[in-house]
C-alpha cells in the first residue's frame, strides 16, 4: 500500500481541497480515501487568480508571486491533512497538485495552471507532480476532463451502467458502463455551474455562495433568459470538449441581460440552466443511476432541480459509493500522481480526443531524504 496526496484548487477559486489517498494493498487497484481537508483561499489571492483570469499589466510577474501563494497555501493543506491522517510525510509516495487554471485554449494547443511545484515540494518534502493537463493536449486532446478516468477505477460497476457528475466551478460527466462493457468510458464538461452561480451570488448580496441554495430557491425562472442562455454554442458541440472561465464568465451572464432585471431571479435561472444541461447530459447517458460530487451537492436547491432534469435516472451523491462528495475531485489528482510515478496514462482517449493513452504530469522531487539542507 502507498500513500497518494491530491491537491484541487477548482473553477470557483473559493478553496484547495485536499484528500490523502491509500492505493494498492490487498489488491491491486484498490484505493481508499483515509483524510479530507479544504483550506479557503483567501480573498485577496481570490482576487488576484480571478484578475489573472484575463490580460493585464505585469501579469508574467504577479502570475509567478500568486503561484508563490497557492503553493504556499497548498503546503498548509499537506500538513493539515499529515496531522489529521496522523502519519508523517516520508510515508506519502508523491503530491498530485492541479494548480489554479487561469487559461484553458487546447483549440490554441495550450492550458495554464498556476502554481510553484518546486516550492510545494520544498515545504513539504514530498515530491510533487504538476501540469497534469498538457501532455494530453500535446496529443490533439482536450487535456480535461481528467477525472473519468478515476471515476472509471473507483466506481464502475459490474452490472450497472452508472454516470457520475461533478458540480465544481464547470461540470462535468463522466459516463461508466458496465465493467466488461467493449463501450468504452466517456465525459465531457457540460458547462457552467459553481463558478457563475458563487460569483453572481457573492456580486449581489455579499456572501460567497448561496448556502443549500436558498437565494435562488426564492426566485423565479427567468424562461426567456433561460432560453437566450441555452443558444450558447457550446452546448450544442459534441465532445470531445471542455471549457472553463476563458467562456463562462461574469460578461457571458451580462450580455443577455435586459434592463430592470432582479438579480434573485438571475441566481434561480442560473441554478436551471446547470440543471438543464447537466440533466440532459445524465438523460443521453442511459445512467442507471447518477452518482454526483463536488461544491455543488451543498446547494439543496441545485440538487433538487438535477434529480427533475436527470429523471429517470436516479440522482444521488457519491457518498451512496462510500467516497465523500468534497473529497472525489482531490482524490483524483491523487490516483493521477500514482499513475505518474508507475509511468501509466493517465488520460483517456475516448473522453479528451488525444490521440492515444498518455503518461500525464510532470514529476518534481524535492531534496533527498535524509540530506537535511546544507550542501549536496
Amino acid at each position: 500500500m502507498r500513500r497518494f496526496i491530491g491537491l484541487m484548487s477548482g473553477t470557483s477559486i473559493d478553496a484547495v481541497d485536499g484528500a490523502l489517498v491509500e492505493i494498492g494493498g490487498d489488491r491491486p487497484g484498490a484505493l481508499r480515501t483515509s483524510a479530507f481537508v479544504s483550506r479557503p483561499i483567501p480573498a485577496s489571492l481570490r482576487h488576484e487568480l480571478e484578475a489573472l483570469q484575463v490580460p493585464g499589466a505585469d501579469e508574467l510577474a504577479r502570475a509567478a508571486l500568486a503561484g508563490n501563494a497557492l503553493a504556499d497555501l497548498c503546503a498548509g493543506v499537506v500538513a493539515d491533512l499529515l496531522a489529521s491522517a496522523g502519519c508523517p510525510a516520508d510515508s506519502v509516495t508523491a503530491i498530485g497538485a492541479h494548480g489554479q487554471t487561469v487559461r484553458h485554449r487546447p483549440d490554441l494547443g495550450y492550458t495554464i495552471q498556476l502554481l510553484q511545484p518546486a516550492r510545494l515540494a520544498e515545504a513539504c518534502g514530498i515530491a510533487v507532480v504538476c501540469d497534469l493537463r498538457s501532455a494530453d493536449i500535446a496529443a490533439g486532446g482536450q487535456g480535461a476532463p481528467l477525472a473519468p478516468a478515476f471515476h472509471a477505477e473507483a466506481f464502475r460497476d459490474a452490472a450497472e451502467r452508472r454516470a457520475v457528475v461533478n458540480l465544481g466551478g464547470i461540470a462535468n460527466i463522466s459516463v461508466l458502463p458496465p465493467l466488461g462493457s467493449p463501450e468504452p468510458v466517456s465525459g465531457y464538461d457540460t458547462g457552467p455551474a459553481n463558478t457563475l452561480l458563487d460569483g453572481w451570488c457573492r456580486r449581489h448580496t455579499g456572501a460567497d455562495f448561496d448556502r443549500d441554495g436558498e437565494w435562488a430557491r426564492g426566485g423565479t425562472v427567468d424562461a426567456a433568459l433561460l432560453a437566450a442562455w441555452l443558444t450558447e454554442p457550446y452546448f450544442a458541440m459534441a465532445p470531445p470538449k471542455s471549457t472553463g472561465r476563458d467562456l463562462f464568465d461574469a460578461g457571458w451572464i451580462e450580455r443577455s441581460l435586459t434592463s430592470g432585471y432582479e438579480p434573485r431571479n438571475v441566481q434561480t435561472t442560473l441554478v436551471e440552466l446547470t440543471a438543464v444541461t447537466v440533466g440532459r447530459a445524465c438523460r443521453e447517458s442511459g445512467a442507471e443511476r447518477v452518482f454526483v460530487c463536488g461544491g455543488g451537492v451543498r446547494n439543496g436547491f441545485l440538487m433538487e432541480r438535477l434529480a427533475a432534469n436527470a429523471a429517470p435516472a436516479q440522482v444521488t451523491t457519491t457518498q451512496a459509493l462510500g467516497v465523500d462528495p468534497r473529497a472525489v475531485e482531490a482524490a483524483a489528482f491523487a490516483w493521477l500522481a500514482s499513475r505518474r510515478v508507475d509511468r501509466k496514462a493517465g488520460n483517456l482517449a475516448s473522453v479528451t480526443g488525444a490521440r492515444g493513452p498518455r503518461v500525464l504530469g510532470l514529476l518534481g522531487e524535492p531534496r533527498p531524504r535524509n540530506q537535511g539542507g546544507g550542501r549536496l
